[in-house]
């Protein structure tokens, strides 16, 4: 057996598990074996046959049976496995105040699902809103007959999902496409989204696209450093347009689930089904569309999928981190049919904003915190919207843990660590952006492909500076410059470590960096 690991990201699988060899084989053939086939990145399972396949070992040093093989701990085995690449991603702090609660209840073959419990509703609700879709993936990649994820209560009371189910592994034929308005969270309506300067052009556009009315512009491209608001838009935008036609065909995903269903068609022999499903649509929307950089076939796919619905007059929506030109790896037939509707920027939440949202979010949970609270968040909480929510949700969680009143106090005692990594927070971009400007490339080639040394040496010094100067994990970091391995940002880091030794112009433009950034 080999090792190998897995991590979990963004909903996204970015490493394959590996089979052992001497049970099945990897590739697209018809054998009755078990066959596992990654294209462009994608795990893909075949089909198994009653014996036993072995799934080789995980970094845990844990050997997982085959989904087939029937053994009575694979679901521990499993979960165990899952618990640590979630650990690794998200980060040991959001791991431990949401995620390490959550127990293994157990399975329920009728309807394919993984039981999780966790010991409040509160807790509960917001581990299924925030992790319901990685988590059924990261099940799926484990044990590929697993097919949704029940998030519950230790009471049993089930909480109520509404994107939970799997994407299936077949392409789904045309006619089984309807539209139902359970694939978008009924939490995130226009109503609901918290307008201000920021965001205020972005929130008008997709109104306007999703009223029905002729638009003058197709399609809309969205974008926005992650967590102010982009998949809150999207989700708006399909209920609004179900509200106006509720026989309105609308299909709604992840860059990397359209990758997936595509290779999957593929694999299936069967590419028909699934382009009659997505050209078929009324309004399709693509979201985190940079993880179709470098995946050439997918890319194709994509191009004339965006074509065949701009030529029907059909409704496309597009989001992503980045403004189209900074999509690297993005071929340039596709950049200029993002640009040919309206690009519409998120900008950073001001402290207006901020405040508005976390009045909003209270009137929505439906419990009274005082102003001086709300303000002391909305100052020092300035990363993100995700973040500044977060912080609210911790802190009503642990109120109600140790019944404890919501104070300044008390804020400033939860959300110590959170409040001190935020005084010195320097975003991954914006190193990115400092070092392009010192060493005069363009932002774009941090993300590129190119190895020139006039990009290279530039690129490793900002991994470098991600590293020392945010808690970004390896495999974030990797994410943030092109979908690199971590073991390429070790290689970097370790490369930056020793030029500084013996390199003056290195470590002088490594501190002059770290000083302007640090302020």
């Amino acid at each position: 057996m080999r090792d190998t690991q897995i991590h979990f990201g963004a909903g996204r699988i970015s490493q394959v598990l590996i089979i052992d060899t001497n049970e099945a084989r990897p590739g697209l053939g018809d054998s009755g074996d078990r066959t596992l086939v990654s294209i462009e990145g994608v795990l893909i399972f075949g089909a198994a046959k009653a014996g036993r396949g072995a799934i080789s070992r995980m970094s845990s040093s844990m050997t997982v049976a085959s989904a087939g093989s029937g053994e009575p701990d694979q679901f521990q085995v499993a979960w165990a496995a899952i618990r640590a690449g979630l650990r690794a991603d998200v980060g040991t702090r959001t791991f431990d105040h949401w995620l390490k609660p959550v127990e293994l209840v157990g399975y329920c073959d009728t309807d394919k699902a993984v039981r999780l419990s966790l010991p409040s509703d509160f807790m509960a609700s917001w581990v299924s809103s925030h992790y319901t879709d990685r988590l059924t993936l990261a099940w799926r990649a484990m044990l590929p007959h697993v097919r949704a994820v029940r998030i519950e209560t230790s009471s049993g009371k089930a909480i109520e999902r509404y994107t939970a189910e799997a994407p299936v592994e077949e392409a789904a034929p045309a006619e089984a496409t309807s539209p139902v308005s359970n694939q978008f969270d009924r939490r995130l309506t226009f109503d609901s989204f918290v307008t201000g300067a920021p965001n205020l052009v972005a929130f008008n556009a997709a109104k306007a696209l999703a009223a029905g009315d002729k638009l003058s512009f197709s399609p809309l491209y969205v974008h926005s450093q992650t967590g102010l608001g982009k998949t809150h838009l999207l989700h708006a935008i399909g209920h609004e347009v179900l509200r106006n036609n509720p026989n309105a065909r609308i299909l709604y995903m992840s860059a990397e689930r359209f990758m997936f269903d595509f290779v999957s068609a593929m694999r299936a022999r069967d590419t028909f089904a699934f382009k009659a499903r997505l050209r078929s649509a009324d309004v399709l929307m693509i979201d985190d569309v940079q993880f179709i950089a470098g995946k050439e076939s997918t890319q194709e796919e994509f191009l004339h999928t965006v074509d065949e619905l701009m030529t029907g007059g059909r409704r496309l929506v597009i989001s992503a981190d980045r403004a189209p030109h900074a999509l690297d790896g993005v071929e340039g037939r596709i950049l200029s049919r993002l640009t040919q509707g309206l690009v519409a920027d998120i900008a950073p939440a001001d402290f207006t904003l901020r405040r508005a949202i976390l009045g909003a979010k209270v009137s929505a949970l439906g419990i009274t915190i005082s102003s001086e609270v709300l303000d002391l968040l909305a100052a020092r909480i300035v990363s993100n919207i995700r973040e500044l929510e977060g912080g609210l949700n911790r802190l009503v969680a642990y109120s109600q843990l140790h019944n404890r009143p919501i104070d300044e106090a008390f804020a400033e005692e939860v959300l110590a660590e959170m409040f001190r990594a935020s005084r010195r927070r320097i975003t991954i971009d914006e190193i990115q952006r400092r070092v392009s400007e010192h060493y005069r490339i363009r932002q774009a080639e941090m993300v590129s492909a190119r190895r020139a040394r006039e990009v290279a040496r530039p690129r490793q010094v900002a991994m470098y500076l991600a590293k020392q100067l945010t808690p970004r994990s390896l495999p974030e970091i990797g994410r943030k410059f092109g979908g690199r391995d971590h073991t390429t940002v070790i290689h970097a880091i370790r490369q930056i470590e020793r030029l500084r030794g013996i390199d003056s112009d290195i470590d002088t433009d490594v501190r002059t960096l770290m000083r302007d950034l640090e302020g």
